[in-house]
């Protein structure tokens, strides 16, 4: 509603008023709401919300007593789980509330052997969110200008216009027109120019620091996964106020969000007086050893942490949420007794975590989905490949049994 994703970040200029909005959600609440009552599903599968009209689909079913079953990544490379709530695991929540033993030794060694293996060689679960991947420096980003790419970059521009005007439904609200894709390269390369190296502070490992490491946005993350606040800076604020004297408050920016946010953003971060702006080339994983305490919404940093052994607070929806030693602020009264907490009287528990790697691997399927799902292109790869997650499907819903 708010442009995001048709224009680039920080885009975010409204094309509708708010009456216009509201119009809108009615007309999609409606049209689910008759789809449901016509078809009369036993269950609704989705892959991802990340819209209002799968939003509402989703809590129209809770609200008519249909099953709803989510598909989401397990945080173990190439491990998919199946929930009934997209905020968390359920069905994995169920298993682990219950504090049964796992169903054969096997998920006990593959919790192991995933947990040491990580510790040897850790690693992001986003191959993208290493800062290797991604075009951080200036340099990196004009690599646009070599010749080839830009004969390639240009004749696609010139297709991209062309069937600009051949299109009927360009004047879509979710349509990205050629003419706002270059306005936003423009400003993109700009604020490139502009850069942001003379803002990044030292790391230093021997400071007593928390650590908070920017989201991606947009993103539901940020967007649906935090119950109270969407602002960053406002989150990032809070934690500042909240830690001890004698703490600073470390802060890196998501390697893919680099050259999207404005330079006044980190201005505004700077203010903030035991504030260090890290420079996004470094990896999470120099600096989750030396932090005291690892504060996220909902990122991956968490569950990175969580299998380092680190103290964590979030701010939202996650699925780690359920460790007895992870903390989740909801409220910011509650945030500086939490932080007292974690950095005093923090409670590992390996047990507990490696009982919960096990249930999750127990409990979901071995699948390469993002692989199949954006690269693949034989039909045949893409049914066989998928054959493990249906068999999941299939035991959810009671078609074979749960130990087959």
């Amino acid at each position: 509603m708010h442009n995001q994703l048709v224009r680039e970040y920080p885009y975010n200029k409204s094309p509708y008023t708010h009456e216009e909005m509201l119009k809108i959600f009615q007309v999609k609440a409606k049209a689910i709401i008759k789809f449901l009552e016509e078809e009369k599903p036993d269950f609704i599968f989705i892959s991802v919300i990340g819209s209002i009209g799968a939003m509402l689909l989703y809590y129209i079913c809770k609200s008519k007593g249909i099953k709803t079953i989510m598909v989401q990544t397990a945080m173990i490379k190439n491990t998919f789980i199946l929930s009934e709530d997209f905020r968390n695991f359920s069905w994995v929540n169920e298993i682990f509330q219950k504090n049964e033993k796992l169903l054969s030794d096997q998920w006990t060694e593959a919790s192991k052997k995933f947990l040491n293996d990580f510790r040897n060689a850790p690693h992001p679960h986003w191959e993208y969110g290493d800062p290797r991947r991604q075009p951080i420096t200036r340099l990196q980003q004009f690599e646009f200008l070599k010749p080839k790419k830009l004969f390639n970059i240009l004749q696609w521009l010139g297709n991209y216009f062309l069937e600009h005007y051949k299109q009927k439904n360009r004047f879509d609200y979710d349509y990205i027109g050629p003419w706002n894709y270059l306005k936003d390269s423009f400003k993109r390369k700009l604020r490139n120019i502009i850069r942001t190296n003379n803002l990044y502070d030292t790391f230093d490992p021997s400071e007593n620091f928390a650590y908070f490491p920017l989201h991606y946005e947009p993103e539901i993350a940020v967007s649906l996964l935090a119950p109270f606040t969407t602002d960053q800076i406002d989150v990032i604020k809070h934690i500042a106020i909240s830690l001890p004297v004698g703490y600073r408050l470390y802060v890196k920016e998501h390697p893919a969000m680099v050259v999207y946010r404005p330079r006044s953003y980190y201005l505004e971060l700077k203010n903030i007086p035991n504030l260090k702006l890290i420079n996004p080339q470094i990896s999470n994983f120099k600096i989750i050893p030396f932090t005291k305490l690892i504060t996220t919404i909902s990122g991956t940093t968490g569950w990175e942490g969580c299998l380092l052994k680190k103290p964590i607070i979030t701010f939202g929806h996650i699925f780690y949420n359920s460790l007895s030693f992870v903390k989740n602020c909801r409220s910011m009264e509650q945030l500086p007794y939490l932080v007292k907490e974690q950095l005093e009287n923090f409670k590992y528990n390996e047990e507990e975590l490696l009982h919960f790697i096990g249930i999750i691997i127990q409990d979901s399927a071995n699948v390469n989905l993002l692989y199949l799902w954006e690269k693949e292109s034989d039909m045949q790869k893409k049914k066989q490949g998928l054959e493990p997650l249906a068999d999941l499907l299939a035991k959810k819903l009671h078609l074979i049994p749960q130990n087959q």
